[in-house]
């Protein structure tokens, strides 16, 4: 059996609507202070759709900026996956629309999903169809209008939670120098009813008493995912390390789900991560659950902090609960 390619991030692009929602907003909402959401998150703003706007629209504006960035045209790309846990409708996909959108012929896809670590499991799923030589240009994208399933008298989950997209493109790498090296992925559904919207699907259709319920909005156990989340992923990530000959200090950079900012400096203390190699970026996002991570690679590559050949982690928690893992050396 031929070893497999290894699989190169070749390009990435990201998108937020312009409309933000600060602090000082949702003091006028909901009971709650700029200090006490600082303090408890890390977030001091995140952007939001307008009326109308949906993750596709999102997911297609990321997408043709990634497009941009490697000089491609939309039917370049194979196949399309859209992480995303507020897709337009049920179907058709999410994957389906932005193909539409741009324009992109004789191209397949679909949608995944697993909330926060959404990304992170497309990426990997991506990859696999890079690696078998069934592919050589896939597109990974993660976007969610998390704002659509907000309840904004609800001051537990509407400080929290932001809008926005990103894409990257997968090609074979020209050597083992660069592209993903290894992943860990979980899933415990015991946690299930911790993070969670439980009215729409097919268990509660959607009804007058299932609107009045407020069943349509996220519903969290803040303590309980907080606690989940620093234990596991820190436990996949010293796993992961741990095979690979790595110790937390050979990071570059650590890009992790940006869910809370507690979370993030506790992962990265318990895995001797250099605090400079963290990438934060929740303050001016919030948590846009599948776009965070590729919201935050812009981030770090815009701060200099990815450059070619180093080596970075990937991680996330997200509602399911799902737990991802992954390293990579960066390609440009």
């Amino acid at each position: 059996m031929s070893k497999p390619m290894r699989v190169k991030i070749s390009a990435l692009g990201t998108y937020v609507p312009p409309h933000l929602l600060t602090n000082a907003d949702l003091e006028k909402m909901v009971e709650t202070t700029d200090q006490w959401i600082q303090e408890r998150t890390g977030i001091r703003e995140r952007h939001i759709v307008d009326k109308g706007m949906a993750t596709s629209d999102l997911a297609t504006e990321a997408a043709r900026k990634a497009l941009a960035q490697r000089g491609l045209v939309p039917s370049d790309v194979e196949a399309i996956i859209v992480a995303t846990v507020t897709p337009d409708m049920f179907f058709p996909s999410t994957a389906c629309l932005v193909q539409h959108k741009l324009g992109a012929k004789n191209v397949w896809g679909f949608d995944l999903s697993a909330a926060c670590s959404a990304f992170v499991y497309a990426l990997q799923t991506g990859a696999q169809f890079v690696a078998t030589g069934a592919h050589k240009k896939v597109m990974v994208i993660g976007a969610d209008v998390m704002s659509s399933i907000i309840d904004y008298t609800d001051r537990a989950t509407c400080v929290i939670f932001g809008d926005g997209a990103g894409a990257v493109i997968l090609e074979p790498a020209e050597d083992d120098s660069v592209g993903m090296i290894d992943y860990l992925h979980e899933v415990d559904g015991s946690g299930g009813c911790a993070l969670y919207m439980p009215g729409g699907g097919s268990l509660n259709p959607s009804t007058h008493d299932t609107v009045e319920k407020k069943m349509h909005y996220v519903h969290q156990d803040g303590q309980a995912v907080f606690k989940f989340a620093v234990r596991k992923q820190t436990d996949l990530c010293e796993k992961l390390l741990q095979r690979n000959g790595l110790k937390g200090s050979d990071i570059r950079a650590f890009i992790p789900h940006q869910a809370n900012k507690r979370i993030i400096t506790a992962t990265a203390d318990r895995l001797g991560l250099n605090r400079e190699s963290v990438i934060i970026n929740i303050d001016r996002y919030g948590n846009t659950t599948a776009a965070t991570i590729p919201l935050a690679m812009q981030t770090a590559w815009e701060e200099g902090k990815l450059k070619k050949g180093d080596l970075v982690m990937l991680a996330s928690v997200g509602a399911g609960f799902t737990v991802a893992a992954a390293l990579l050396r960066w390609a440009y």
